[in-house]
């Protein structure tokens, strides 16, 4: 079994993981608030934990794992998208349930064992609040319930903050009904024509951070053993997450590991609609970006690190995809991925050194191992690959010629420019050698010498004048 080490932002610290219970691997991780599309932000959690879904499932067998994804369907933003368009709340939950879905199956993301609905565990929620204040942690006013922070004496221990510093450097709802500026809403009233259900405190709904509370103890227990999400709900919701679980299930401890992505750029900046580089999954689909290629662009970037998207990186990306998917065509996988790819995502999801380890196994030509291996990643899986549909041709010059274009009526003489160029080398003409590759590169096509022979790349329509004349 592989060594698998994460970094524990509870501990701020590479661990060796072991589970509470290797027959039931558990791991949460908080969904969209589902108001509108997602945008390329908020995939990036999905993208890297389903690696680390898919990681465990090797290790553990696929039937000894549960991963829960909720999606809150009842939130202040969906009320007013629902004010704004005079559309039904529940038309509006279900139609971007449905895009978000649909999004997140073309990035190649496997669906979690359960989506939970916030609206679906009211009563849960209800049962935990009610719990929080028997036992000294909450307190209603005003039709609110509010956790009393200062009950908790570890809260902040998540983010490394002191209840004090938080009030001085963050704003902080102030209300009358407030014992603690830090005390946050477990439960708040509805107002007419706003979604509520009836509890002790009256009509109302629930805060926000209650929901993956009840969700995950609901589905999970109260202790399990990894939860994730973006490094921008470590504070306040992970943190509060951490503090109302903890006081209605002393002892049980929570969640062991806590694990968090970095954010994501565009282009070197901060993503923001005020830039004009603000983008959802579908933007980008829509574009012509397959996911399959999105989804390489996100995993090159280790998780725990900030990641920017660029048009060069999809570029590249893309180049890698098509010229993969024209090596394994045909090929059955390997019985199972490459060890160098599994250690590597075991060394806390080092997701471009699997990356770089898939480059070696096509390089030696380890064709089944490159398609086993790259399903770890969610790559080159035969349901992603219309986009880049290639054909391969053997010759005895050269390995292949492959390529997203029919490249059938310059085949002969690619066939002579790669035997002219492997002579060349071989006569040890390498300035001749270099400028015939370049020549072919402005043309379309890119030159590359493999362990089984020279490799073509053809990237687009070639001018046939032109490619006779370097034959």
């Amino acid at each position: 079994m592989t060594n698998i080490r994460l970094h524990n932002t509870k501990s701020r610290k590479k661990e060796a993981f072991t589970p509470i219970d290797a027959q039931n691997v558990r791991m949460y991780l908080c969904g969209p608030t589902v108001y509108d599309r997602a945008h390329i932000g908020n995939a990036r959690p999905v993208v890297v934990f389903d690696v680390l879904y898919r990681l465990l499932r090797h290790e553990y067998g696929a039937e000894h794992v549960t991963y829960v994804r909720n999606f809150t369907d009842v939130d202040d933003k969906i009320n007013a998208r629902a004010a704004e368009t005079g559309r039904d709340i529940r038309n509006i939950t279900e139609e971007t349930i449905g895009w978000y879905h649909a999004d997140m199956d073309a990035l190649g993301a496997l669906r979690p064992d359960h989506e939970p609905r916030a609206t679906d565990y009211i009563g849960a929620m209800i049962e935990m609040i009610e719990g929080l204040i028997a036992r000294g942690h909450a307190y209603a006013a005003e039709g609110h319930v509010l956790f009393d922070v200062r009950s908790y004496p570890e809260y902040g221990a998540l983010s490394g903050r002191s209840v004090d510093d938080m009030i001085a450097g963050a704003r902080v709802e102030v209300a009358p009904y407030k014992r603690d500026p830090m005390d946050f809403v477990l439960w708040k009233p509805s107002e007419a024509g706003v979604p509520g259900w009836d509890s002790p405190w009256g009509y109302g709904r629930p805060g926000w951070h209650i929901e993956c509370s009840a969700m995950s103890y609901e589905l999970l227990g109260a202790a399990f053993d990894i939860h994730a999400g973006g490094i921008d709900l470590q504070f306040p919701h992970h943190e509060n997450e951490i503090a109302q679980s903890c006081c209605a299930h002393p002892g049980a401890g929570f969640a062991n590991f806590w694990l968090h992505n970095e954010m994501l750029q565009v282009e070197g900046k901060k993503m923001s609609k005020s830039l004009g580089n603000f983008f959802t999954v579908r933007d980008l689909l829509d574009q012509g970006y397959p996911g399959e290629v999105i989804r390489l662009v996100y995993l090159g970037t280790h998780y725990g690190r900030p990641m920017d998207w660029t048009a060069e990186k999809a570029a590249q990306a893309e180049a890698t995809l098509r010229k993969w998917r024209g090596l394994v065509a045909g090929i059955e996988p390997a019985a199972s991925p490459a060890p160098a790819v599994i250690a590597a995502l075991g060394d806390d999801l080092n997701t471009a050194g699997a990356i770089a380890a898939l480059h070696e196994l096509a390089g030696a030509g380890d064709l089944a191992g490159l398609k086993a291996s790259a399903a770890m990643l969610g790559l080159l899986e035969d349901h992603m690959g219309d986009w880049a549909v290639s054909r391969r041709f053997e010759r005895k010059q050269f390995a292949f010629i492959i390529g997203p274009v029919d490249f059938f009526p310059y085949f002969d003489a690619l066939d002579a420019i790669a035997a002219k160029w492997s002579q060349l080398r071989k006569d040890k003409l390498f300035v001749e050698a270099d400028l015939l590759k370049a020549a072919l590169t402005a043309l379309g096509a890119e030159l590359k010498a493999t362990p089984q022979g020279p490799e073509v790349l053809v990237t687009k329509d070639i001018d046939a004048t032109k490619l006779e004349a370097l034959k």
